[in-house]
């Protein structure tokens, strides 16, 4: 049986990968700070981001009614566009909040109607 992962254990994860001391961040930190010193390429970075990270969000959109990852492919683009515009990034976090609600919504959803099944199906033996 597959295991599945926790909410803790998910978090943890993202926490770890977010260090900033790992190696890759270092290096992406100094890029960075050479981008920075150059205005013209600062400009065309920006703009390079917010046209990648748009075209993967509207992607995203595009697949959310369809079976597969949209929820993920939008999640990925408005975190490439919050890499560079703080509206991105508070939209992300407002979107991250929703959907986690959502999800324990349809959570409780699911167990209440695994038990009424349940009751269903032993009433339906024992019907005294």
């Amino acid at each position: 049986m597959a295991h599945m992962i926790t909410q803790r254990e998910l978090e943890l994860e993202i926490v770890e990968g977010e260090r900033p001391d790992r190696p890759i961040r270092r290096m992406l930190r100094g890029i960075r700070r050479w981008i920075d010193r150059h205005p013209r390429l600062r400009l065309a970075y920006r703009l390079g981001v917010g046209v990648l990270g748009g075209i993967i969000a509207i992607a995203g959109l595009a697949l959310v009614p369809l079976p597969g990852p949209g929820w993920l492919v939008v999640f990925l683009g408005l975190a490439i566009l919050g890499t560079e515009f703080a509206w991105a990034k508070r939209l992300a976090a407002l979107t991250k909040r929703q959907l986690a609600r959502f999800w324990a919504w349809w959570q409780a959803r699911r167990a209440e109607r695994a038990r009424a099944a349940r009751a269903d199906v032993a009433r339906m033996v024992d019907p005294t």
